[in-house]
């Protein structure tokens, strides 16, 4: 009999068995460890927020597709994201990069731009990291931020009767990333969605008195699945409650795309999702689309299952 594979296996259940080997901490010293969108690890005057992402050459980019600058602004970009959506304020970076001998000093000198563009954006810096030799280029990203004494916003707090909203643009990430693979470079704001994400940090500011939030990174369906597991809800998107860009009905129409399926299910946009006790609560700048339900945990289109699969690193789709 074989052993099981880790595209057998799956990336999420793959993390949930590497979480059950780990030794546990003290709920003292570690308040959120694996499971949410960062760790919350306790440190005098407040809680310190930390999270890691890696990038990997022909998996995460492309060079013939994407500019070193954008490819820092898309490593810092998901990380800044992450802690944003713990309800934290970022304060630094670190970047871990692995690279083959052979790649050019400007190239390198072209990421360190984008990502310092991209910390800048939140007012933070690079402050370390580790070069090592590789037959690939890998990026490895930590952020750091704070909460002080504020609690952190996790994936355990949804409430059936909460709404569910949205900041930030879905959609475009996986539309431009067709766009590629088919050999174009256009229409730019879908290509460029793509290459470098814009996380919507300042809406995310703002949804101080979210019950739970996440970055969209894998698919919406697919992280709000998080949220419902987590928080033992059943979430329902009402479809009818997007408006399509015309970026997007435009780039599903030249290319028989189904531009509510990039929505529900294309990644790297790093937009936010979160839920509030009542639509007055919802900031201004966010948009509902959905309610938090009781019944078994998971996540429903217009009250039925939605079958189309977000990222997973492992899937064999």
């Amino acid at each position: 009999m074989s052993e099981q594979t880790v595209g057998e296996l799956g990336e999420f259940a793959l993390i949930d068995a590497i979480a059950a080997r780990l030794e546990k901490t003290s709920a003292t010293a570690v308040p959120v460890g694996i499971g949410d969108d960062s760790a919350v690890v306790s440190a005098k005057g407040g809680n310190v927020v930390a999270c890691m992402d890696l990038l990997a050459q022909g998996v995460h980019f492309r060079l013939d597709w994407s500019q070193a600058k954008d490819i820092g602004r898309k490593a810092a970009a998901q990380n800044l994201a992450d802690i944003f959506a713990m309800g934290a304020r970022p304060t630094a970076l670190l970047v871990g990069l692995a690279l083959p001998q052979e790649t050019p000093v400007a190239w390198v000198m072209g990421l360190a731009d984008g990502l310092s563009a991209e910390a800048a954006e939140v007012g933070v810096t690079v402050v370390g990291g580790d070069i090592v030799r590789s037959g690939s280029i890998v990026i490895s990203v930590t952020a750091l931020g704070e909460l002080g004494t504020a609690k952190a916003i996790l994936r355990s707090g949804a409430k059936p009767g909460n709404v569910l909203a949205i900041a930030g643009r879905l959609g475009f990430a996986q539309a431009g990333l067709l766009m590629l693979s088919r050999g174009f470079r256009s229409p730019q704001v879908l290509v460029a969605a793509h290459r470098a994400p814009e996380p919507p940090y300042e809406l995310a500011k703002l949804a101080t008195h979210a019950t739970s939030m996440i970055d969209i990174s894998d698919g919406l369906v697919s992280d709000l699945g998080h949220i419902a597991q987590a928080s033992k809800v059943k979430i329902n998107i009402e479809s009818d409650k997007f408006q399509i860009p015309e970026a997007l009905a435009a780039a599903a129409s030249a290319f028989n795309g189904n531009a509510m399926e990039w929505i529900l299910s294309g990644g790297e946009d790093h937009a936010f999702a979160a839920t509030f006790d009542t639509a007055p609560a919802v900031p201004r700048g966010w948009t509902i689309i959905g309610t938090v339900n009781s019944g078994d945990p998971g996540v429903s289109v217009d009250g039925a299952e939605y079958l189309v699969p977000g990222w997973d690193h492992f899937s064999t789709h």
